[in-house]
């Protein structure tokens, strides 16, 4: 079961279980966050409800996971041969989600798992490793040294450095007397 959801001034179609990014919604962590402006529902049977401009009673609710900036988008503006360039950036705040119910009517589906708040920011540190997944795992991940004994090496006698060529020494490339 499906449903096409408006948020922020775009459509989304999602399902029970879809993890989604919206524009910034209020809202804390773990919140429980409803949308009723429900434009069309979709069933497995191929049955659809489209709604004139919503669906009566319908309802599509999400879990709110982060609320974190997007990536960077650069702004760059230039006039041909005058001398003038000017570069900026900006970062829209946007919201995760995962879609955990989805009710219309008779119709009703709902996400089993279970909702992971990790942030993005940790989940790519891990793919990195650079951020350990619990404290256990960091407790393991600390490296144990131990005092092991040094293996017995011979000594051997040190080598003598080779001598080298002076440049001075070498004959010419050029020079023919000095093949004979």
């Amino acid at each position: 079961m499906y449903a096409v959801i408006k948020t922020g001034g775009k459509q989304y179609r999602v399902q029970p279980g879809d993890l989604l990014v919206v524009e910034k919604l209020e809202g804390d962590v773990g919140a429980q966050v409803a949308f009723d402006h429900v434009l069309m529902v979709g069933g497995e049977g191929g049955d659809v409800v489209v709604g004139a401009p919503t669906v009566d009673g319908a309802v599509v609710t999400a879990t709110l996971i982060e609320t974190r900036k997007g990536d960077k988008v650069k702004i760059f503006k230039k006039i041909r041969r005058q001398g003038y360039r000017r570069t900026r950036g900006h970062r829209q705040f946007e919201t995760v989600l995962r879609v955990t119910g989805l009710e219309a009517g008779a119709h009703k589906a709902k996400w089993d798992g279970v909702v992971d708040l990790t942030p993005k920011a940790v989940l790519d540190a891990r793919a990195r490793g650079l951020a350990p997944r619990t404290v256990a795992e960091a407790i393991e991940a600390e490296p144990v040294v131990e005092a092991a004994p040094a293996p017995a090496v011979e000594a051997e006698a040190p080598k003598k450095p080779r001598a080298r060529k002076a440049k001075s020494d070498a004959a010419p490339e050029g020079d023919a007397g000095a093949e004979a």
